[in-house]
């Protein structure tokens, strides 16, 4: 929250994540909008109508203005947002950009499984300007155990071809690869696979979970780590590395946190939570990864037809998330890498006897990533001090 003369006020929203479309031609079966608890999915409709595109474009304009922003970043998102069509993104983008106006200006990404990427996408996507992040896992064999099709067949090779598409022609709409952390595949040879598209950025993704439903691997036993000790491999490669591979979101938050800095995502640190998503009914809903924790969990009840974004942000459940550490269990607000790790994603802090006022599940895996990479910098830091003696 921020402070004015009036008190305490809520920071405006600058993220919209727009689904687009529901519905998804891949069976993934670590997806938490298919596969975990809340299936309201198969309640929305397929694509988004033009009249609630009509509503979300006035919504996000309206609260732009009110709060005299000079951009916010609009998502597309589902399921799978190629779903929708060409004719239905570009109407989509166009629709915003003219609500908001020439005084504020539209960033654009959309997320894809890849399958449908092809030249038709990628023009009008530069006569847009939008940039295009894909999701995959690593290499075939490891991509393919949980990428699947409806029929069970791999979708790595299908994805692959998109990726050269989009790097050999249209490099500068590419946003980066978004992969799935899964402990049974090698970190280095899924890093490198992941490298040979040359991405600008990497997200590693942790699985989603929590203490009622926990994410493979955990709990573990005797204070093991298994997903730190999967990250450190890859942190060491990229942060040792004469050259800069790539931007591994994850560690760059990391690190940027360690300095004083902010996330720029909200599964660290203590920053207000900016974010919204729209459902393709039009429905406002907090963060869908909330999806994993139980039915109807990121529901606010508040609809684009009817309710101003700076409504939603009176919800109780969206204040809590500008709170801060005041929020936070007990634990977390006396841990030394509190203002690092923020309490981890709060989708992963849930259990069905305190809500999310718990603690990550991922809650040591977090504690030696952040502790081992705040060694390096220390190191680093001391190593350079010493040759200015």
């Amino acid at each position: 929250m921020s402070r004015s003369k009036e008190g305490w006020q809520p920071w405006p929203l600058c993220q919209f994540i727009l689904k687009i479309h529901s519905r998804c031609d891949l069976r993934c079966d670590y997806c938490y909008v298919y596969e975990m608890a809340d299936q309201s999915w198969k309640e929305q409709p397929r694509r988004v109508s033009k009249d609630v595109i009509a509503h979300t474009a006035f919504r996000i304009a309206e609260h732009a203005h009110a709060h005299g922003m000079p951009s916010v970043h609009l998502i597309l998102h589902g399921g799978e947002p190629l779903l929708a069509g060409a004719d239905h993104i570009a109407h989509t983008v166009r629709a915003v950009r003219q609500a908001l106006g020439p005084g504020v200006r539209l960033d654009v990404s959309l997320q894809t499984n890849g399958m449908r990427l092809d030249e038709t996408y990628l023009k009008l996507f530069d006569d847009l300007g939008i940039r295009v992040g894909v999701s995959m896992d690593g290499g075939a064999d490891d991509h393919d155990r949980h990428r699947r099709r409806p029929d069970g067949s791999g979708s790595h090779a299908t994805v692959s071809a998109a990726l050269d598409l989009l790097t050999e022609r249209y490099f500068h709409l590419y946003g980066g690869l978004l992969c799935t952390v899964d402990l049974d595949n090698d970190p280095l040879t899924t890093y490198e696979a992941l490298l040979a598209s040359g991405p600008p950025r990497i997200d590693f993704l942790l699985p989603h979970g929590n203490w009622a439903e926990p994410p493979p691997g955990l709990p573990a036993e005797d204070g093991a780590t298994p997903y730190a000790d999967w990250l450190i491999p890859i942190f060491d490669r990229w942060y040792g590395a004469a050259h800069r591979e790539t931007e591994v979101r994850l560690f760059a938050d990391i690190l940027h946190l360690l300095m004083g800095g902010t996330s720029s995502s909200e599964t660290l640190g203590l920053g207000p939570a900016r974010m919204v998503v729209i459902e393709a009914d039009g429905g406002i809903q907090q963060s869908d990864t909330l999806k994993s924790a139980y039915p109807g969990a990121p529901v606010t009840g508040f609809h684009v037809a009817r309710d101003t974004f700076d409504a939603v942000l009176r919800h109780p459940a969206v204040m809590t998330r500008q709170l801060g550490a005041e929020t936070l269990a007990k634990e977390c607000r006396d841990c030394p890498v509190l203002s690092v790790c923020g309490g981890g994603l709060y989708a992963h802090r849930y259990d069905p006897d305190n809500g999310f006022g718990n603690r990550s599940v991922y809650c040591a895996d977090l504690f030696r990533l952040i502790d081992h990479i705040r060694g390096e910098v220390q190191r680093d830091v001391a190593t350079l001090l010493e040759g200015r003696r």
